[in-house]
């Protein structure tokens, strides 16, 4: 039987109250459903800018064609897996330490110093908290992400000095670059108040 179309299918995303988007070394313990508790070894990004986040996973293909030009084959070349998100806690000492690397932030009890150079970003796992309509929960996890590109970083006022990140996803040992849980229990509400669920 085909299904018909359903208004309640139609949603928009939100993030958790919480804050969205957590990070952690890569190797730790990851979430298998949207609604448990994070390890501990999780930190939270705080605030995204409005523009919330972009998942760009499209295939790029190559097309063989016959004589006369008529496409008689198509081989699959690629599929980048991306996301791109602009955490906007510019003095959010998880957010520093995720653009210049762990060893590149200092935060003491009052100051952070941050040291900007080529060292290489090592990989982390990204958590991705959602809340879409009727309090259902969406959890997007990055088992393997490394950030690839970071933005211009503008200074100036009326404008929120913000981190715009993409984190490329490399497959983890079963192939898969990320992985999508939702849940639709309707003890979710409470849930969508904290990021550990």
């Amino acid at each position: 039987m085909k299904e018909m179309s359903t208004v309640s299918n139609v949603t928009v995303a939100k993030p958790k109250k919480a804050g969205a988007i957590s990070i952690a070394d890569y190797g730790t313990t990851l979430p298998t459903d949207a609604t448990s508790a994070l390890d501990a070894a999780f930190e939270n990004t705080g605030y995204v800018s409005e523009d919330g986040v972009t998942n760009s996973n499209s295939p790029e293909s190559d097309n063989i064609r016959a004589w006369g030009k008529d496409i008689v084959y198509v081989i699959n070349s690629a599929r980048d897996d991306v996301f791109k998100f602009t955490l906007i806690e510019s003095l959010n000492g998880t957010v520093l330490k995720a653009v210049y690397g762990s060893d590149n932030v200092t935060v003491g009890d009052n100051a952070i110093t941050v040291k900007a150079n080529t060292d290489d970003l090592p990989e982390k796992s990204y958590v991705i908290d959602t809340i879409l309509r009727d309090d259902t929960l969406k959890r997007i996890v990055i088992p393997r992400g490394k950030i690839t590109e970071v933005g211009d970083i503008v200074y100036k006022d009326e404008e929120l000095v913000g981190y715009e990140i993409s984190v490329t996803c490399m497959p983890d040992d079963a192939g898969n670059t990320h992985y999508e849980y939702i849940s639709t229990e309707s003890s979710n509400k409470a849930k969508a108040e904290t990021t550990e669920g």
